[in-house]
């Protein structure tokens, strides 16, 4: 799989891409069939409270697969994010295994 993570309107950090290429890679062990990810985070200017945004685009066998989350900090957003994610993949896993 490959993962291309972008930053807008801020810094990029190691550290983030170091976390959520571990998570993407924990996806991908339970569905091998995800062929790419594109990773966005951004930081909303205009919400003190959360603001931070992380959007996760999977590209897989039939429509791709999104999936955006807003929270107080990047990681909180990553865990949701993938969260959403893998509740779209086992739905389309589950309609592969019906044809």
């Amino acid at each position: 799989m490959t993962i291309n993570i972008q930053y807008v309107h801020m810094a990029t950090s190691e550290a983030m891409n170091t976390y959520v290429t571990e998570k993407l890679n924990n996806l991908t062990e339970k569905f091998d069939w995800i062929i790419k990810a594109e990773v966005h985070f951004e930081k909303e200017q205009h919400d003190p409270i959360k603001g931070k945004i992380c959007k996760i685009e999977l590209s897989v066998p039939g429509p791709r697969i999104f999936a955006t989350s807003n929270e107080d900090n990047y990681e909180k957003a990553v865990k949701h994010t993938i969260k959403d994610l893998e509740k779209q993949l086992k739905k389309r896993k589950h309609t592969f295994a019906n044809h």
